[in-house]
């Protein structure tokens, strides 16, 4: 795989760098890129999901993105009863932890808030816990959180957080606008200023614990 993906960077633009962190940069710095690769995280999709949640992204570049990540052994086309979907590989699914550095380390530039950028809620299922890591709790806490009309679940217990959607409606859950969600994960917000601007309904200590953890990051 390496030598194959070696001789596609030499025949492309390329930092000419004998160093691991340029040549990652070589196969996945190109614009959009890491961006396809978070939509692809959480499962395969189509094409057609794919362009609908990229919002701004060509239909030209983005199969011109799709075809070097094929290509680069990241991404894959796979048949499956819907069609054909594209999925991250063994290898891509690797992205997932240097992608959740930088978005930890990108953290306080949301501190301004949306402005006119799109937003997507189902993203945050890899931000939360990927700004929690190293939060654990025992008893597990799960609290469900509605954002836009999405509705996912944070829980944290003693391996660490994760976030799922869930097939039953949480006993907690916390609704509130994206730019709060956004602000209470980014610490931009206290606690109370979150659970003022959003709606509870469910265990008023299981709301508390959940959101504390925020700040202990």
């Amino acid at each position: 795989m390496v030598e194959k993906i070696n001789q596609q960077i030499r025949g492309s633009r390329s930092y000419g760098q004998f160093c691991a962190l340029a040549r990652s940069l070589d196969v996945v710095g190109d614009r959009w890129t890491l961006l396809i690769a978070r939509e692809l995280l959480p499962g395969p999709m189509r094409y057609t999901e794919l362009k609908t949640s990229l919002e701004g992204i060509a239909t030209n570049l983005l199969s011109e993105r799709l075809k070097t990540l094929e290509a680069n052994g990241i991404v894959e086309r796979r048949l499956e009863d819907s069609g054909v979907v594209y999925a991250l590989t063994s290898w891509g699914a690797g992205l997932q932890e240097p992608m959740e550095a930088l978005g930890r380390w990108g953290a306080p530039l949301l501190a301004t808030g949306q402005g006119e950028d799109a937003f997507r809620p189902r993203w945050l299922i890899l931000a939360l816990p990927a700004l929690l890591r190293g939060a654990t709790a025992s008893p597990p806490v799960e609290l469900g959180i509605e954002t836009d009309g999405f509705l996912m679940v944070l829980r944290v217990d003693e391996d660490g957080p994760s976030a799922f959607v869930p097939d039953r409606d949480p006993a907690s859950v916390f609704t509130a606008a994206p730019d709060v969600v956004v602000a209470l994960a980014a610490g931009a917000i206290s606690i109370e200023q979150a659970i003022a601007a959003g709606e509870f309904r469910g265990d008023s200590n299981i709301l508390r614990t959940a959101l504390t953890l925020f700040m202990r990051t």
